[in-house]
């Protein structure tokens, strides 16, 4: 379980596609060969079965193109606020990958936050810190490591609650680990909304980047609020101060619907479908 609740939370997750650019370095691939026949090389090398013809790829082999985060600012004097940033929007046109990473990690280096998602130890930051490599961005806010422990957010350290992989939080990498499906589900809280990791490459071949950010979006509510619950299980939230915020939560959906993001409207039918909100 995690130790601490920072004043800034941001709860995150990726989205990321096989990027035929480095496919074709890494395999020596001809240039003129069409990005989807790149593609299907590089499945091919990463050990495609006909029961798994889409293994899941190193992520230094794929692109990132999508990144949403939930910002959650809570201090003893300001009540809790909640913030979507997702970029690119949804609507909007997709963003250069060195942009999106370098944006997202200046930001993260100039506020420092204590982040949070599900697998980010094991894929999310990763990726982040091989494209940034490979692109060549600096971000050194977000890299630099404090001298010692209580001086700052240390998201290199599996020491510190700098990084909260909440993979780790409730399954310990075990055969009985879930997914993120499973746990919000068995929590009456959406899970996969019609649409898996599996089908955002073929969304992105379709030129489908605003259902590739709505599912992004889907996935960081949920992960919030399983945080929500680990909050709570470990006393950092009375029960009367978790369901406030669950309740916050839905006033902040109904917000955000009435400025035009008309598909969270499907995500709050189902939470309420799935009696999740804990009322007092």
């Amino acid at each position: 379980m995690f130790k601490t609740v920072a004043e800034d939370v941001w709860v995150f997750d990726i989205e990321w596609v096989p990027d035929p650019v480095t496919g074709r370095r890494v395999y020596d691939l001809p240039a003129d060969m069409p990005d989807a026949a790149v593609v299907d090389h590089m499945f091919a090398r990463g050990g495609a079965t006909e029961d798994d013809p889409r293994p899941f790829l190193k992520t230094v082999l794929c692109r990132v193109v999508s990144i949403c985060v939930l910002k959650r600012t809570a201090t003893r004097s300001h009540p809790v606020r909640l913030e979507l940033v997702s970029r690119p929007a949804a609507g909007d046109a997709a963003l250069d990958e060195a942009t999106l990473i370098s944006r997202f990690l200046e930001d993260v280096g100039k506020t420092k936050p204590q982040l949070v998602g599900f697998n980010i130890r094991g894929a999310d930051i990763p990726i982040l810190v091989q494209r940034a490599m490979a692109l060549g961005i600096a971000a050194p806010g977000f890299c630099k490591r404090p001298d010692r422990p209580w001086d700052g957010m240390d998201y290199f350290s599996n020491a510190g609650d700098g990084v909260v992989d909440l993979m780790e939080v409730f399954g310990m990498r075990g055969r009985g680990s879930p997914s993120l499906h499973e746990l919000a589900s068995a929590a009456a809280i959406p899970g996969k909304l019609g649409t898996s990791g599996e089908q955002v490459l073929t969304m992105w071949q379709t030129g489908d980047l605003g259902g590739i950010v709505e599912y992004n979006e889907f996935d960081v509510i949920s992960t919030y609020l399983v945080w929500l619950r680990g909050a709570h299980l470990a006393g950092f939230l009375t029960t009367s101060a978790f369901q406030a915020e669950e309740r916050l939560l839905e006033s902040v959906l109904r917000e955000w619907i009435a400025l035009g993001a008309l598909h969270l409207e499907r995500y709050l039918e189902s939470w309420k479908g799935h009696a999740g909100m804990t009322r007092a």
